[in-house]
């Protein structure tokens, strides 16, 4: 599998593109805005065709270019259905420019796979950050797209449109399940892995609730 990375938009999301250099399928992670032109060269480039677009959650820092990236691709859009209304009736709060409403082709479901070439990655529900927020794990890779439910020292905010604190309790102590060496992608930051995240993970996890 080969990867490309890109920080875009005010609020530095992590945009993501995976492909099959076999197949040369892609799909591309938080299409956050704006992203279209630089996935489209990176696609040109290298002769790669976008399959889908994952949403790891609904909200306006990471679905901004949703709806141009998939007129231009043709590609697929996937959404946890608690989360597409989001898409189809985006509510931003602060966004600094509209964003376009986008009709997901594909639910996201608990322990559905993404399979596209070689490319393997398991739908994890990880509600807490919105109702419909999922992790996407690749076994096969070590790999943890961990949208906004995980980040490096921290979880996402549960104070927004769709946040549960003690869903996040639970989200947060699943991912404690995972192997030490998974590589953590998340939707804003840095990365880092669940080894180095285990001891307040487990500290969230056993005492049942999110600390300050």
């Amino acid at each position: 599998m080969e990867r490309l990375h890109r920080v875009v938009g005010p609020i530095a999301t992590n945009v993501h593109v995976l492909a099959d250099p076999r197949t040369r399928e892609a799909i591309a992670i938080d299409t956050a805005t704006p992203c279209l032109a630089w996935i489209a060269d990176e696609l040109a480039t290298r002769d790669w065709t976008l399959k889908l677009i994952v949403s790891t959650h609904g909200h306006w820092d990471h679905i901004g270019d949703n709806a141009a990236v998939a007129e231009h691709t043709g590609a697929d859009i996937a959404v946890h259905p608690l989360d597409r209304e989001r898409l189809t009736d985006p509510q931003p709060l602060w966004a600094p420019f509209e964003i376009v409403p986008s009709i997901p082709a594909i639910e996201l479901a608990e322990g559905g796979e993404i399979r596209f070439g070689d490319i393997r990655l398991t739908v994890l529900h990880t509600p807490g950050h919105t109702e419909g927020s999922v992790c996407l794990l690749g076994r096969d890779d070590g790999l943890l797209y961990s949208g906004d439910t995980l980040f490096a020292g921290g979880w996402g905010r549960v104070d927004l449109p769709g946040g549960d604190p003690a869903a996040m309790v639970g989200s947060l102590g699943r991912l404690t399940e995972l192997e030490d060496a998974i590589q953590v992608l998340p939707g804003h930051g840095g990365t880092t892995t669940i080894g180095r995240e285990r001891a307040w993970l487990e500290l969230v996890r056993d005492g049942e609730r999110l600390f300050a």
